[in-house]
């Protein structure tokens, strides 16, 4: 399975770039495309201080750019989008298949003093249920977005679906770097599965903070280890897996078969 992240700082309205890139991305095989949050919209502090009808409007946009994209080059995109839905604002991933479109409401946002997502936008806290799966010629991915990276219920869908590969758009920042890569090759290694991470580039300043989006953009492989990764600029990175270092994974580590036998008793 071919797969690529492209690293970005926010595009806004404007598409140029994201149409240079998909061409390039489809002369090389490119199977599944996901971008980091807040690329397609502005970051979340300036969201703020947005119109609920520009930002409708500019979701609108996006769309119908995403949607034709995807069919003209028979690629799946995966891109995080604020959506409006009767004035009320939702955080979430679209999944933009050459004849489907697909939505995954993020379930858990971050709700600190400073960063406080889960106050601003309306999505509903309610029990958790799976992320979002798909297949694609056999290989089964996952959407999660960054935050719920830290959440083991969630994993647990991950673990009992047998998922390949955790597709995690995310916006880390501040001096996170290490704690990041650290949970992700953790998550890799302890549920046997691909993790491919796109994380945005450049910064916001406010009156407070300046909140510098650091790249990292990677692929953690079934075993752990961090197979690529991205510094901070602007690039696409494409990556191959393979469903059989998934299956080889989980046979010679054994977690899930190990809990397969205790729930039997």
């Amino acid at each position: 399975m071919r797969a690529a992240v492209l690293q970005l700082s926010a595009q806004g309205l404007s598409s140029t770039k994201l149409y240079n890139y998909i061409r390039v991305a489809n002369t090389k095989g490119i199977k599944v495309l996901l971008l980091g949050e807040y690329i397609l919209n502005p970051f979340f502090k300036e969201l703020e201080s947005m119109s609920v009808s520009m930002i409708q409007e500019q979701a609108n946009q996006q769309i119908k750019i995403l949607k034709e994209l995807s069919k003209t080059y028979n690629m799946t995109i995966v891109a995080p989008l604020i959506l409006v839905k009767g004035k009320k604002v939702y955080k979430t991933i679209a999944k933009f298949a050459p004849n489907s479109t697909s939505y995954y409401k993020q379930q858990l946002l971050i709700n600190y003093a400073h960063w406080n997502e889960e106050k601003f936008f309306s999505n509903e806290i309610k029990a958790l249920e799976s992320p979002l799966i798909f297949n694609i010629d056999g290989f089964k991915f996952a959407i999660m977005s960054g935050f719920e990276l830290h959440f083991d219920e969630l994993w647990s869908e991950i673990k009992n679906k047998n998922v390949d590969c955790v597709l995690l758009p995310s916006v880390s920042t501040f001096e996170s770097y290490e704690r990041w890569k650290n949970l992700i090759l953790s998550r890799a290694f302890t549920n046997n599965c691909y993790v491919l991470r796109a994380n945005r580039i450049g910064e916001y300043q406010d009156k407070e903070y300046t909140w510098k989006f650091y790249g990292d953009s990677l692929l953690a492989s079934p075993n752990g280890e961090m197979l690529e990764h991205l510094g901070n600029k602007e690039e696409l990175m494409i990556v191959d897996m393979n469903h059989s270092e998934v299956r080889h994974a989980r046979r010679i580590w054994g977690f899930k078969e190990m809990l397969h036998k205790r729930s039997e008793l």
